[in-house]
């Protein structure tokens, strides 16, 4: 890499990051049922990720199509990414219910999920810095041996390249990047994603790093961050490994860390602890997060082989109640609630006549689940872009009752009215004119109330 060749400094570093044992609140479970009458599979198991379990346990292990498998995802007991992928144990009980020829229910013990549920992290790294001679990063080289396990999980591979690599940039400007990343197979439990699976690897990493830098150049561990910080004025900002940053003003959120945890005052807070006969200790670290996990040809790109949108049914009923049917799923994050919230400030409608249901391929349009931080950046985006569709139906149907035209239509705290006049229809007159269309304009609308909207992101969010 031509950076190093012209580098006053390089800065080199090996680092391990140890492998992490996921431990839900609960264990996983799963019950399968078959009916022979019909050749039905119903498997009720601890997933994030419903619609990929029926997918691929239905295509690869049970041999049937999809309409023959429903999948149902209830309180799930916490995830955090070690229940977004097929397991071995639902694929058994959903195999052996025909032969045995009646339900049959596993549940893990502790013991059992620290031996079974994919691990995280598991990483030898050897990293290079190159700088020049007032500490700016001119060149980063990092090769990653990333430990799968003794068998490949359902986006082993992903986790430590995709979710990896990409973030190596950090919230610097570094100019060149090379990843290698050489994944390894051993006698232990696979690997998968895991509470933010790749991204604080790289963070890690990089912060590591940046620190050696700073005592090896002798520059302040603050300044050097802050000499290569990417500028407010940079954004969008294409870094050197696939992402494009929208926005960020990563110099004044460090100004307002430095100022909130007192970093001028930490040397007279040490000198009394000291006095107390304590060590005291501070660090720093910049943190930038890829999240609402998507989008999906970036994904395909790098040759991850899903796609990553999200769905979103609103079915507005006759009498102006709502259900949501959301391919997002929640195991512990409150969903519900945040959703209804969601619809009811949209639609100007009391929270009790919100119905909320996800984890359930029987019902639900084909989702992709929640992980990645995704359920309101990808989940909640496609809910806002189906409600849109129903206000703009329901702005033709009151311009129709109203005789007026549909420019002229405001809706605003549940009611569809002329704009500048007190002439307005509620929510729930527009529902049920939507399903009784006594008086409605048939010839350019269908009757009904019920629309999907599916979102696929152009880009990440970026959590710093």
């Amino acid at each position: 890499m031509p950076a190093f060749a012209r580098a006053a400094k390089v800065v080199k570093f090996d680092l391990s990051n140890n492998r992490l044992i996921p431990n839900a609140m609960e264990p996983r479970a799963a019950i399968a049922e078959h009916d022979a009458a019909s050749g039905e599979y119903t498997l009720y198991t601890t997933t994030q990720n419903p619609h990929v379990i029926r997918l691929l346990l239905g295509a690869f292990v049970l041999h049937v199509p999809e309409h023959k498998l429903r999948v149902v995802a209830p309180d799930v007991g916490g995830g955090f990414g070690s229940k977004i992928y097929p397991y071995a144990e639902e694929a058994t009980c959903a195999w052996a219910a025909p032969r045995i020829g009646r339900p049959i229910k596993w549940t893990a013990d502790r013991s059992e999920s620290f031996m079974s549920d994919a691990h995280g992290r598991d990483h030898e790294s050897h990293t290079e810095l190159a700088l020049d001679k007032d500490g700016r990063f001119l060149g980063l080289r990092v090769s990653t041996k990333a430990n799968l396990g003794a068998y490949l999980s359902t986006f082993g591979s992903c986790v430590p390249t995709y979710l990896y690599a990409t973030l190596l940039a950090g919230v610097y400007t570094t100019p060149a990047i090379y990843c290698e990343v050489r994944a390894v197979f051993t006698n232990t439990v696979p690997v998968d994603a895991y509470r933010g699976a790749g991204r604080p690897e790289a963070t890690y990493l990089l912060e590591r790093l940046v620190d050696v830098a700073a005592r090896e150049t002798g520059i302040d561990r603050v300044e050097i961050r802050r000499r290569n910080l990417i500028p407010a004025t940079a954004f969008p900002y294409q870094t050197p490994v696939a992402l494009q940053y929208d926005s960020g003003n990563y110099q004044a959120t460090l100004d307002q860390a430095l100022k909130s945890a007192d970093w001028a005052g930490f040397a007279a807070r040490k000198a009394d602890a000291k006095k107390s006969g304590k060590l005291r200790g501070i660090g720093v670290s910049t943190y930038l997060e890829a999240c609402g996990i998507a989008p999906s040809n970036i994904a395909g790109m790098l040759g991850a082989r899903a796609g990553l949108y999200e769905v979103a049914n609103v079915r507005v009923h006759p009498t102006g109640s709502v259900t949501i049917l959301t391919g997002a799923h929640s195991h512990g994050q409150g969903h519900e609630t945040t959703f209804a919230q969601v619809v009811a400030d949209r639609f100007g409608i009391p929270l009790d006549q919100i119905e909320i249901q996800h984890g359930d391929t029987g019902k639900i349009p084909f989702g992709m689940g929640t992980y990645g931080s995704r359920s309101l950046a990808v989940g909640g985006t496609a809910l806002v872009k189906a409600m849109d569709k129903i206000v703009a139906k329901g702005k033709k149907i009151a311009a129709h009752l109203l005789e007026a035209s549909e420019a002229d239509i405001e809706f605003k705290d549940g009611k569809f009215a002329v704009a500048g006049t007190d002439r307005a229809k509620t929510f729930g007159e527009v529902a049920f004119t939507a399903y009784v269309p006594h008086n409605y304009p048939l010839e350019t609308l269908e009757p009904g109330l019920d629309e999907t909207a599916f979102y696929d992101p152009k880009n990440f969010t970026f959590q710093i």
